[in-house]
């Protein structure tokens, strides 16, 4: 036998070393099977309950919001007589207009007082100033 040569035993030796460093190997990557098994389980049971909180949102009625409260009109007569005014015109109102509406004295300090009382209106929202000294009731 030749100096190159490898005997059985050093062959026989060299699988076993093989095969330890195969068996190695193998129970390492059976723990990062087992790893990533448990890992995969985890996010098959978090993707489980986003369906079913999914699920069980949509089953849900859709919330409505509250309706705001109606504003509240003024007390005072003169209010519902101006709101009687709106309600039976077909068009956005100056304060003089509602003035002459009401069989009021068409004078500066009438015009004035009406004219506060309509902001006061918008102002609560029950009329709409649509541009500077005009007013009409807001639409739906």
């Amino acid at each position: 036998m030749s100096g190159g040569e490898l005997t059985l035993g050093a062959v026989l030796a060299r699988l076993e070393e093989r095969e330890g460093e195969i068996t190695v190997r193998a129970e390492a990557t059976r723990e990062q099977i087992a790893q990533l098994t448990a890992r995969l389980d985890e996010l098959d049971r978090a993707a489980e309950e986003v369906r079913i909180t999914r699920k069980t949102l949509l089953e849900l009625p859709d919330p409505q919001p509250p309706a705001p409260p109606a504003p509240k009109l003024p007390d005072h007569p003169a209010y519902q007589q101006i709101m009687e005014v709106f309600t039976a015109a077909d068009h956005p109102l100056r304060a003089r207009q509602v003035c002459e509406a009401m069989d009021l004295t068409v004078a500066p300090n009438t015009i004035n007082n009406t004219r506060l009382k309509l902001k006061r209106l918008a102002d609560r929202a029950i009329l709409v100033e649509t541009e500077q000294g005009l007013f009409t009731q807001p639409r739906p």
